[in-house]
């Protein structure tokens, strides 16, 4: 299994339009084939701690089967085509992979 965690971090005049179309975007990310579980969500309400990252707008965690799996959806034509329609809806992105 590998999981694929990404926090999106976005600017701080996005519109609801601009927000919205990028959760859109997210969602798409489903068709890939190889993606056996997809999460969104934005920073919980939790108590402000020095070690708490509260700053991203969206996080995606991605399951897949295996490094393979995970490769494929990288090159993927929904996932090349999400990041283009997207890019300008994001400051940057910290993305975390873990077996």
């Amino acid at each position: 299994m590998l999981v694929h965690s990404v926090r999106f971090y976005l600017p701080a005049d996005i519109t609801p339009e601009r927000r919205e179309a990028l959760r859109a975007g997210l969602e798409s990310l489903r068709a890939v084939p190889t993606v056996r579980q997809l999460f969104i969500g934005a920073p919980a309400a939790t108590p402000a701690r020095p070690v708490i990252d509260a700053a991203y707008g969206f996080a995606l965690t991605v399951i897949f089967d295996d490094l393979a799996g995970h490769d494929v959806y990288q090159t993927h034509p929904v996932h090349l085509k999400f990041v283009a329609d997207n890019k300008a809806n994001w400051t940057s992105v910290a993305i975390y992979d873990a077996v």
